[in-house]
């Protein structure tokens, strides 16, 4: 039986403009050292520059080629309708045509990455903090907003693996364990963490 194992990484810190920051660059050095001991076949990203420097990283130490996915792009990929109370301000100004190209993008995703691969494969995704909430939720066989509010840290790492038969299994979400705790929790808004 075929397993793809799926491990979903949010980019390094990155600055205003979208590039990684010093803090990006060795947060994927150490996750890069974390995935050392797996036998990981390729590292695909985003095209945005932030996740595609933080797959350089990890490819480079991991041995393995880094590859483009245009599915792993940054985007909403569910505009809850109706519309949740604690949301609305979230999506302000959010129109029709947006949502129908979050939702085909979302759907490609999925399709591409979320189920089980020929043979036994190893692959590192490197994405956004939506990208991951979205897999995540197909995976658990959420409703599609419950992709809101599910964070992911930059550098968090979230496995799953797609088997041939049988349902999904979600390993880790938002592991930090690999970052000291300087580095933790990059990406998320203020307030109190555990």
């Amino acid at each position: 039986m075929a397993t793809r194992h799926l491990y979903l990484v949010r980019h390094g810190e990155a600055d205003p403009f979208g590039e990684l920051t010093d803090t990006g660059r060795h947060q994927a050095a150490l996750l890069a050292d974390r995935l050392a001991a797996l036998p990981i076949d390729a590292v695909l990203h985003s095209p945005l520059s932030r996740a595609a420097a933080s797959a350089a990283i990890i490819a480079d130490r991991l041995g393995v080629p880094a590859e483009e996915a245009a599915e792993l792009v940054d985007h909403v990929p569910h505009v809850p309708d109706p519309m949740l109370p604690e949301w609305a301000g979230f999506f302000d100004g959010f129109d029709r045509a947006e949502a129908a190209a979050g939702a085909r993008l979302a759907a490609a995703l999925t399709e591409r990455f979320a189920g089980p691969a020929a043979t036994e494969v190893h692959e590192v995704l490197v994405t956004h903090a939506y990208q991951v909430a979205w897999m995540l939720r197909h995976a658990l066989d959420a409703p599609p907003e419950r992709w809101l509010g599910l964070n992911s840290g930059n550098t968090g790492l979230t496995a799953i693996d797609f088997p041939s038969g049988g349902a999904p299994r979600v390993i880790l979400f938002n592991d930090m364990g690999h970052l000291p705790e300087a580095l933790r929790w990059t990406g998320f808004a203020g307030g109190a963490k555990p």
